[in-house]
């Protein structure tokens, strides 16, 4: 343990009140985040979802201390952020930056390793980001999702207590999240903390425990995946359909999708839909699913456009 800063099990691992940040620019003054109020609080892994522009970015450099709020107050692990981050307290996993092409993976962990006067050892390191079997090769030869197994590997060297990602998988393929998020999952089991942005729906709806989503610098929900799923109006109802049978048009849905045999249907009623089905049409085995993770996101997105 990084006996530099014990841990303060009681504080939040992420504690934002009433942040607010704004930029000047020549014609006009942007709010980028406008009153956020935020408590994250230690293990468990949380997403920050939000179209561009939403204020992510602009919230997680407060966190990590590149930025300062122009008012309220940001605290990470019972620190003002510069200091947690000082003192190994908070790991980051950014998109780019913080590699130099030249060197070997190994010679990357290594020498970022220096810098720390209490690290992971680096096959350690290695190890646990899953970078350990291209350690010797340069960092010019590594693939995107390479690159960010040796990012992650970097984050791990101070024995963080939060992990801070920013489009952690941003341009991998579905097997490199999928080895990514492996990785990650094993570092909470060890009590570590994740907050992560990101735009993949999928992907926080796979990974997350938590959702904050953020619109034009606010806060607009924040729970679990359950509970933003069910800000759908809308429901999915599926059935078998017999093969050459047509299949005719019912009030109130439109396909979804289709395939050989099973057709999804979306609607606001779907009471009524399946009582329609079940009676009057040769359906069968039918299943009845809340609208997916897209649908609420817009739905939130836009709702304040949908009310003006």
């Amino acid at each position: 343990m990084n006996t530099t800063h014990p841990p303060q099990p009681h504080s939040p691992a992420i504690q934002v009140q009433d942040a607010v940040k704004t930029f000047r620019t020549r014609s006009e003054t942007v709010r980028a985040v406008q009153g956020v109020s935020l408590e994250i609080p230690r293990g468990g892994v949380v997403a920050l979802l939000g179209p561009n522009g939403a204020g992510k970015t602009t919230l997680l450099d407060m966190v990590l201390g590149m930025s300062e709020p122009t008012s309220g107050a940001v605290s990470v692990c019972g620190e003002r952020p510069r200091a947690a981050v000082a003192h190994g307290k908070v790991g980051a996993v950014q998109q780019v930056g913080g590699l130099l092409a030249d060197l070997s993976v190994r010679e990357t962990v290594t020498m970022i390793a220096s810098l720390y006067p209490d690290h992971l050892p680096v096959d350690e390191a290695l190890e646990r980001a899953g970078a350990a079997s291209f350690a010797r090769r340069k960092v010019a030869k590594c693939s995107g999702g390479q690159q960010q197994r040796v990012r992650f590997a970097l984050a791990l060297l101070p024995r963080p207590e939060l992990l801070v990602l920013d489009e952690p998988t941003a341009g991998m393929d579905v097997q490199s999240r999928t080895e990514f998020w492996d990785a990650m999952r094993a570092e909470t089991e060890r009590g570590l903390t994740v907050v992560f942005a990101t735009h993949y729906l999928q992907e926080a709806e796979d990974v997350a425990e938590r959702i904050v989503l953020m619109d034009a610098g606010r806060v607009t929900f924040d729970g679990s995946v359950d509970e933003l799923r069910s800000m759908s109006r809308h429901h999915t109802v599926s059935f078998v359909w017999p093969a050459g049978e047509p299949l005719p048009e019912f009030a109130g849905a439109a396909v979804s999708r289709r395939s050989e045999s099973r057709v999804h249907l979306r609607t606001e009623d779907a009471d009524a839909l399946a009582r329609e089905l079940l009676t009057r049409t040769p359906a069968s085995a039918l299943e009845i699913s809340r609208g997916g993770l897209d649908e609420a996101f817009a739905a939130l997105i836009h709702r304040d456009d949908a009310a003006a």
